[in-house]
């Protein structure tokens, strides 16, 4: 049984929205080429409170209205929370949710996000004192603009999106970000897998993924992800599966 662990709720299955995040079959996909390998862990949902340590009252409020998105996007963020959780007690986790969330900012939200999952997970972990300084890295085809509004200014949460037109540069990308911000205390993942070479993006190969997350093992630090992007049903499943052998 690898050591990482995957933190998933039946729910995630469910068909909430239009877009290409919430489409039937993309969580089975992956399900499907996880099989037994890695042991799953339950999340609850988000609270509150948990929501308003980066968004507004009035963001919550809105998102409230859309019923049953506000009780995903609470479950999603609760996995993210969880994942948090096992990392900083020494076991790398991988939130396999949705609805995504980087795109999600304080007051606004678009990008089939609703509430920044893996940034309210850094700031909780911040606010209970388990690590004061953490890099977000962010290898999903799309800028998080959320995820980098809400930690505009603040020195302790650090945002690195990988981009570029060669293979080769985002992982060099990688490599610098690594070396830039080697007095952090815990790495935290925006894992979108639409920068595939069979998806959006047409860029990375499924041994990239591996690469990516051996290189973030390497530190030696606490390690959590959480699903973002990722569309291609076909290649989904095989990319996440890649990302978990390198941390395993």
């Amino acid at each position: 049984m690898a050591k990482v662990r995957v933190v998933y709720h039946p729910r995630f299955t469910e068909v909430y929205d239009i877009d290409p995040a919430a489409a039937r079959g993309r969580i089975e996909a992956v399900l499907e080429e996880l099989g037994n390998r890695y042991t799953f862990v339950e999340p609850e949902p988000a609270t509150d409170e948990d929501i308003l340590l980066v968004h507004t009252p009035e963001h919550l409020e809105r998102v409230r209205r859309h019923s049953h998105v506000y009780e995903l996007a609470l479950l999603a963020a609760g996995g993210a929370i969880k994942a948090s959780d096992l990392a900083v007690q020494g076991e790398p986790a991988f939130a396999l949710i949705r609805p995504p969330g980087h795109h999600a900012g304080p007051n606004s939200c678009w990008g089939f996000c609703w509430f920044n999952n893996v940034a309210i997970a850094v700031e909780k972990l911040r606010q209970k004192g388990h690590v004061r300084k953490a890099l977000i890295i962010d290898f999903d085809l799309h800028y998080g603009d959320g995820t980098a509004k809400i930690f505009s200014g603040n020195s302790e949460v650090r945002y690195c999106h990988l981009s570029g037109q060669m293979r080769e540069s985002v992982l060099r990308q990688l490599e610098v970000c690594l070396e830039r911000n080697a007095d952090i205390e815990l790495i935290a993942v925006s894992a979108g897998f639409d920068n595939h070479e069979a998806d959006w993006g047409g860029l990375l190969k499924t041994e990239d993924y591996t690469a990516i997350a051996s290189m973030l093992k390497a530190m030696g630090l606490p390690v959590f992800a959480a699903l973002e992007g990722g569309y291609s049903h076909r290649v989904l499943g095989k990319n996440v599966v890649a990302f978990l052998a390198g941390l395993s």
